[in-house]
């Protein structure tokens, strides 16, 4: 394994008090998410997406077209790279228990990265047909991980501990994408080429899905909070919508930035703040829009990088440092520091 080391200085570092949109201010006591963006030395091309936070300090990434995995120390700037097998094309990855586990998105495969001796271990997806795992959960209670697939059409579940596979096929349009677990271990999942959200009873291992009300829908990635609440964000119509699994109600709130908005990454801070990223359009910046989930108002807009196609995939939310962590399009790793204070009107 031949692993780079290399070092590259942060991009942007702003505090962002003065940049927070119309759509919220910082509160009266100075409190202000803070933003910043490290440009990784591997160049925008290779696609570095989907960052998650370790516990020293390492924030791991995947090089997507570049066929890599990524390491970014955060307090030297410090950037590792570890060659993968070619062809595999990375699409997301998990750190769990100091390991770090990613998707084979073209070749079928879940492998395990070993930080500490650059070691490979490969799981084989036994299906030939669901060669693109997507997007993967952890649950940290099991050890089991979920993952979606999203051109075959198919959910699986994986356990390390066995190297067993059981999969769940949803039909190739359906296009299964985000997905999180919620406190039961249940996951949830968005059927993007669909109007419908997804998901699997652990024990019964009965599949359901659930029919948002407009049909034009398409979610893209999901969120839940703390009170196994549902989020999701209709990536063609520009909404953020909210299912309550308990009885099934759903309902929706049109993003800032309208039918432009494209949501795609999100997630939920320990606050119950659920943040999506609105996409980059011609002179517009990528944004974060952060959401309070109890007073449904919108309370901030942070802009991301510069104007055009700066597009966020994925967001993590690192409890311990109250960070959020994304990749962009324009080759950049970067996080927004959550206030310990949730932002107010």
């Amino acid at each position: 394994m031949r692993i780079v080391t290399l070092f590259a200085t942060a991009a942007v570092s702003a505090t962002l008090a003065a940049s927070l949109s119309a759509q919220g201010t910082a509160r009266s006591d100075g409190a202000a998410p803070e933003l910043k963006e490290w440009t990784v030395p591997w160049g925008a091309r290779t696609r570095p997406r989907d960052p998650f936070a370790d516990t020293r300090g390492n924030v791991w990434f995947v090089g997507q077209e570049g066929n890599y995995i990524g390491a970014l120390d955060t307090k030297s700037g410090e950037f590792r790279r570890y060659e993968i097998d070619a062809g595999t094309y990375p699409h997301n990855l998990v750190v769990e228990k100091g390991q770090v586990w990613f998707t084979g998105n073209r070749n079928g495969r879940i492998v395990r990265l070993d930080p500490a001796t650059g070691k490979l271990t490969t799981f084989m997806i036994p299906d030939s047909s669901v060669r693109d795992p997507h997007t993967m959960t952890f649950d940290p209670r099991s050890g089991v991980a979920w993952f979606t697939a999203q051109n075959a059409g198919a959910v699986g579940r994986f356990d390390p501990a066995t190297g067993q596979f059981r999969l769940w096929k949803t039909g190739e349009s359906t296009r299964p994408y985000g997905i999180v677990l919620d406190s039961k271990g249940r996951p949830w999942f968005d059927l993007f080429g669909t109007n419908k959200l997804g998901t699997i009873d652990p024990k019964s291992l009965e599949l359901k899905t659930f029919t948002l009300p407009d049909g034009k829908a398409h979610p893209r990635r999901i969120a839940i909070t703390s009170d196994d609440q549902l989020w999701w964000g209709d990536y063609t119509r520009g909404y953020l919508g909210h299912l309550d699994p308990r009885t099934g109600k759903m309902e929706e709130w049109a993003l800032p930035n309208g039918a432009a908005s494209m949501p795609y990454a999100m997630t939920a801070d320990d606050r119950d703040v659920v943040w999506v990223a609105q996409g980059g359009y011609e002179n517009v910046p990528a944004s974060l829009v952060a959401f309070d989930t109890k007073t449904r108002k919108f309370i901030a807009t942070i802009p991301v990088g510069r104007p055009g196609a700066n597009t966020i995939r994925h967001m993590t939310f690192d409890r311990a440092t109250r960070q959020i962590w994304f990749g962009t399009d324009q080759g950049t790793i970067g996080r927004v520091l959550v206030p310990p204070a949730v932002l107010v009107q």
